[in-house]
């Protein structure tokens, strides 16, 4: 073995000794920690998380009172079937009686047992009854086809209706199961937080709110609205600052917590109209009016789902239910994306 070859085949093993040797341990190389983020970028997340725990709100919310709606169209089915069978009970009885007096009169049909009489007046009495008798019986039959008909129906449009039922329990527990993932999230960042830093958020989140309203005042859009509430509108507005300091929970609505939209909804209920109960129902169905024609009682529906509602109550300002760990509060009506203006009372 030539001297180059002897050097290499020491060197070879003395690494494989080194590597084998007890006591000897190497560091796995670790991926490096990421960077910490900015507070900002925390307000950002926390916000998009209880953005979309808004809008799930809202589909459950939505899901909740169509499923309302349709337990009451059940009961009501329920009702139908159940006098429905009460009625063919009755009419069967009713056909038996028939029946049954055609068996006394021993087994023979009434035109048979007229044609064997000699008697020229009983005749005559007995083609009426019998001309009236026929007519009874076919109403009677009649009448036992529909019901039996109606009852069908009634049945299939409570097996449809049950169906939706089912389905809207889906997507509540769907919707549930969302809301809830998400505000979990959120609260796990906040926990991560010390105590200067979540007053430095809350700080953040004002500013932000502060940027965004200054914006909207700058637009010079507060100086074209002039619009006195009606006194429904009033009414509603009383109703909605008398909460200010309730928590926010989702779902709720009153009257010791409320949601954005139950906020809203229960007002203009206690001012006498009633309105769909989520914010992207009121943003659907009510009518719609140019902001600079706004008033106070005016819901102001936010974001370009539709996620979020507050009450117009002048000055700029709206009162609304922000988010989980929030209380109803007033808040400046620019400060975040609005998608346009409804009014309950138009």
């Amino acid at each position: 073995m030539n001297r180059r070859r002897w050097a290499a085949t020491v060197t070879v093993v003395g690494a494989v000794t080194l590597l084998s040797a007890p006591g000897h341990a190497f560091a796995v190389p670790q991926p490096p920690e990421s960077p910490r983020k900015s507070l900002e970028e925390v307000r950002e997340e926390l916000d998009e998380l209880y953005r979309k725990a808004a809008s799930a709100t809202d589909a459950y919310n939505l899901a909740e009172e169509q499923a309302e709606r349709q337990s009451a169209q059940l009961v009501a089915l329920a009702k139908e079937i159940a006098e429905g069978r009460a009625r063919i009970d009755d009419l069967k009885d009713r056909a038996g009686a028939t029946a049954r007096a055609q068996y006394r009169g021993g087994g023979l049909p009434p035109e048979a047992q007229l044609v064997l009489t000699d008697d020229p007046q009983l005749f005559l009495d007995a083609a009426g009854r019998i001309k009236a008798g026929g007519k009874a019986t076919k109403d009677l039959l009649g009448e036992l086809n529909r019901t039996q008909a109606d009852l069908r129906t009634y049945n299939k449009e409570a097996s449809v209706q049950w169906a939706l039922l089912e389905a809207n329990r889906v997507k509540k527990e769907k919707h549930k199961k969302e809301i809830d993932e998400r505000i979990a999230a959120a609260r796990r960042i906040e926990a991560q937080l010390q105590k200067e830093e979540l007053a430095r958020l809350r700080k953040l989140e004002q500013e932000a709110a502060d940027r965004a309203q200054t914006a909207w005042l700058g637009s010079g859009i507060l100086e074209e609205i002039n619009g006195r509430a009606s006194e429904q509108g009033k009414a509603a507005v009383a109703f909605a600052t008398e909460q200010i300091g309730k928590p926010y929970v989702w779902g709720a609505e009153g009257p010791g917590s409320y949601d954005c939209s139950g906020l809203t909804s229960q007002a203009w209920a206690a001012a006498g109209r009633g309105i769909p109960r989520t914010s992207q129902e009121q943003w659907r169905l009510l009518p719609r009016v140019d902001i600079k024609d706004m008033r106070p009682g005016d819901l102001i529906i936010y974001h370009a789902d539709a996620s979020h509602v507050g009450m117009y109550v002048g000055d700029g300002a709206i009162v609304h239910a922000p988010r989980p760990g929030r209380n109803v509060t007033l808040a400046g009506a620019g400060s975040m994306a609005i998608l346009g203006v409804v009014r309950p009372d138009k």
